[in-house]
């Protein structure tokens, strides 16, 4: 996931119609109030499922035998991408507002630098389930944690940068919410090259 840089005037732009105090802070990082994190959060929110959503569809409107295609040598195939998108839940979303994985993806008795690499062995491990079903059912878990996360992260905690990435959420949040229309595009495409239709589309 990269992140996505905006400028001071972008920021601004998006929370003047909430009559929002916005300020700049020493380092030119946008610092808005609570109302505005909290219409921020809930409109990232609202894009997240919207994207969920059309995944989902996706994932349950392409056939069980074209869950290994893959476009091409080293690209991940189709349930591998699904799974991908299953691990930002879980792992990045959440993170995106101060969120934290599930506990089995992060020892708590371990140093950083081994919670980084458990974790990403966790995420890479993720990918090897291929079965349609199983993998359906992880979206649906993963969605449902990204979910709950999201929705119980504190604005007034997200006026300004925040851990874990050090980012303010306007930033974190275009940032993600870019990342995962990315993935909901490339679905879309493995979804036409093995002959469906995705199932919104007229």
């Amino acid at each position: 996931m990269s992140s996505i840089k905006l400028t001071l005037a972008v920021a601004v732009a998006f929370a003047a119609p909430l009559g929002a105090q916005v300020q700049a802070s020493a380092d030119n990082t946008p610092v808005m109030d609570a109302k505005s994190a909290t219409h921020l959060r809930d409109t990232y929110m609202n894009d997240l499922d919207t994207v969920h959503v059309k995944i989902l569809a996706l994932a349950k409107a392409m056939p069980a035998d074209k869950y290994s295609w893959r476009p091409g040598a080293g690209v991940r195939s189709i349930s591998e991408a699904l799974m991908h998108v299953a691990s930002e839940w879980y792992v990045f979303s959440p993170m995106s507002v101060a969120g934290t994985p599930p506990e089995d993806f992060l020892p708590k008795t371990s140093t950083p630098a081994e919670r980084r690499t458990a974790m990403g062995v966790k995420l890479q491990s993720m990918e090897k389930t291929t079965g349609k079903d199983a993998v359906i059912a992880e979206l649906d878990k993963s969605w449902a944690y990204c979910k709950t996360q999201l929705m119980a992260a504190n604005p007034s905690e997200l006026t300004g940068k925040y851990k874990p990435w050090g980012l303010p959420l306007d930033e974190a949040a275009f940032g993600m919410a870019g990342d995962m229309h990315e993935h909901l595009g490339q679905l879309i495409a493995y979804a036409r090259s093995v002959g469906v239709k995705p199932p919104w589309s007229k």
